[in-house]
């Protein structure tokens, strides 16, 4: 069969790189160095025109099975990295046949479990990865995926705002349902449990983990957060005929998680005056999708609430309560988040995200207000903040030449 590409590649040059030799074997002048996470299969990425493709070495039948989930769940809108396109039909200089390889973007800004350490791995940075990753597998689950080998090496990690957000990078075991069925959401989460618990022995014993960390406890945790999660958005709630506000409260209080509720089942509790309410919980990333609607800055769900409170700070500071929201909103990125953004330097900027960099220029003015007993306004803190802070971070854009050989 000859070499053939399926899929939706943007970039006539992919088809142009060596399929002809194995992945693992290819010229490093094809190839960029960025840290990855463990895999089974050889995985390797691949600049061309100013974009980093992943590519995976795998049989044809699982290269298009995964191209298949993939495009599903970016159609649902879920958080997983994007296919590009399947090549089959490889073979090397002698005819012998090569496995396929599945083609993905590569996530900008994203980094696997072991990157994000500095070091020794703290509890409250563990936390972190543990929570997004939860709020992730509780994502696939409201899709109806059943994902099969749910781990932190089979994630990505953002930095969100003080947190992180997590994307699904491996969907070789997953499958997808109209709803997802109790045995299967239970199975997703027991082997959650058991894969994370070797990752972090395997951290133990490479000295990556902070002393104060038990594997097994923090392995434990995942489960604790998943259904408390699960049950704060699917759960019934009996209330009284009179008590209509607390339907109300719990609405505020999954749009505080980042969820939005298209619909409620109400039901009357037979023989008593009493209501039985359960919410139907659609859509995560409530407040990504406000700033977006208002803004057009399309951010990560923490990072939105956080811009959309300066944005409602704005408001109240210039006296605009009464003014229309989406006025507000364009005064506030021409004359708070822009400014921002331009006032550091260019080659400074792709250290960062446009959002995060506002979120922590934000946390650094707050912190000098503090000391400084007034408010020193954002000029101030922007100008310390690249001198002080921002020269020092690492470049998260950048193409990394030499930190797997730091962190492996």
């Amino acid at each position: 069969m000859p070499l053939q590409m399926t899929g939706a590649p943007s970039d006539p040059d992919l088809i142009r790189l060596p399929w002809d030799i194995p992945l693992e074997d290819w010229p490093e002048h094809h190839l960029v160095t960025l840290p990855r996470g463990i895999s089974r299969h050889v995985v390797r990425f691949a600049r061309l025109s100013g974009c980093v493709y992943a590519i995976k070495e795998i049989s044809e039948r699982y290269a298009k099975r995964e191209y298949k989930l993939l495009w599903d769940l970016a159609r649902l809108d879920a958080p997983a990295v994007e296919p590009v396109a399947v090549v089959t039909g490889r073979t090397d200089a002698d005819g012998q046949p090569l496995d396929s390889a599945l083609i993905t973007h590569q996530l900008q800004f994203s980094l696997p479990y072991r990157a994000v350490l500095s070091g020794t791995l703290r509890p409250e940075t563990l936390t972190r990865l543990l929570d997004a990753l939860t709020v992730l597998l509780v994502r696939l689950h409201l899709t109806g995926f059943y994902w099969g080998d749910c781990s932190l090496s089979n994630t990505l990690f953002r930095r969100d705002a003080g947190a992180f957000a997590a994307y699904l990078v491996d969907a070789e075991t997953g499958e997808l349902h109209p709803m997802i069925s109790e045995g299967q959401r239970h199975h997703d989460i027991d082997v959650a449990h058991i894969n994370i618990y070797g990752e972090l022995l395997d951290l133990e014993a490479g000295g990556l983990l902070h002393a104060s960390i038990d594997p097994l406890l923090f392995a434990e945790q995942i489960v604790e957060r998943y259904h408390r999660l699960w049950g704060e958005l699917n759960s019934d709630e009996i209330i009284e005929e009179v008590d209509w506000h607390l339907v109300e409260q719990r609405i505020r209080r999954l749009n505080s998680l980042g969820f939005d509720v298209a619909e409620m089942m109400v039901r009357r509790k037979a023989g008593t005056g009493r209501l039985i309410v359960r919410p139907k919980v659609v859509d995560a990333g409530h407040h990504q999708r406000r700033l977006l609607r208002l803004t057009g800055l399309d951010v990560e769900e923490n990072q939105a609430r956080r811009l959309l409170n300066d944005l409602d700070s704005f408001r109240a500071a210039n006296d605009l309560r009464h003014e229309d929201e989406a006025i507000v909103a364009h005064r506030w990125l021409a004359e708070v988040f822009h400014p921002v953004v331009s006032a550091v330097p260019a080659p400074l900027r792709r250290k960062l995200e446009q959002a995060q960099l506002f979120h922590e220029v934000l946390d650094h003015r707050w912190f000098m207000s503090e000391a400084a007993g007034k408010d020193v306004g954002l000029p101030a803190a922007v100008a310390s903040y690249v001198k002080t802070v921002l020269v020092h971070k690492p470049d998260e854009k950048a193409i990394i030449t030499d930190l797997e050989e730091t962190l492996y």
